[in-house]
């Protein structure tokens, strides 16, 4: 079988591992969508996501960060309430307890 070489604009395809080109949205081989990390988007920082959930956890600003809308509008909505920012402190300090790659599997 033949060793094709991967150029500098391809990538593999994180299903099949097939070589494809860096842009392609979909592996042509296997068909899956491929993740990208887009510069709107990018990574999430799990020390800006705990400090945001620690200071400011009462409003939501880190469930806002990491992408999940629908609750970042919950802790809004009940932030009178004062349960958020304990829940959000407790998050904060459930975020710096992960490892970098648990983070990143789970949150980014």
């Amino acid at each position: 079988m033949e060793q094709k070489e991967k150029k500098a604009d391809e990538s593999y395809c994180s299903s099949c591992g097939e070589i494809i080109k860096t842009e392609a949205e979909i592996c042509p081989h296997c068909g899956v969508r491929q993740k990208k990390s887009s510069s709107l988007h990018g990574e999430k920082n799990k020390i800006v996501a705990a400090l945001l959930a620690i200071l400011l956890g009462g409003i939501g600003a880190h469930k806002f960060y990491l992408g999940k809308i629908v609750e970042g509008l919950l802790y809004l909505c009940l932030c009178w309430t004062f349960i958020p920012a304990l829940v959000g402190l407790i998050e904060g300090l459930i975020y710096l307890s992960k490892s970098d790659e648990d983070f990143e599997e789970q949150y980014g």
